[in-house]
């Protein structure tokens, strides 16, 4: 066993990983609630970057539907994200199922 080469793997493993989390923060994805009328835009750090709302939806009398509208598109959101962050880190890792949270 070859402690010196696991070491500048680990290391170089390191970097791809850095290198892929900083490209991510560049990649966005959108989730949508309400067939598209309240989206809204995620990075692949978990930063939202945007928010839009029809006009349509806003109602006074109706706040928490618009409420709950909002948390759902959220939620489509980071799970978008999540799947983008999961499939370019197994790409940065060579396929090696590293546990969750690692990266």
């Amino acid at each position: 066993m070859n402690i010196q080469g696991m070491l500048k793997q680990a290391q170089a493993l390191q970097a791809k990983m850095a290198e892929a989390q900083e490209a991510l923060k560049e990649r966005e994805e959108t989730g949508a609630a309400a067939g598209g009328k309240v989206t809204v835009t995620m990075n692949g750090a978990n930063e939202i970057t945007s928010v839009h709302i029809d006009p349509e939806v806003v109602r006074p009398d109706e706040a928490d539907l618009l409420e709950d509208l909002i948390i759902a598109a959220c939620r489509d959101a980071r799970s978008k994200v999540t799947a983008m962050v999961e499939a370019e880190m197994k790409r940065a890792t060579g396929g090696m199922n590293l546990p969750p949270g690692l990266f």
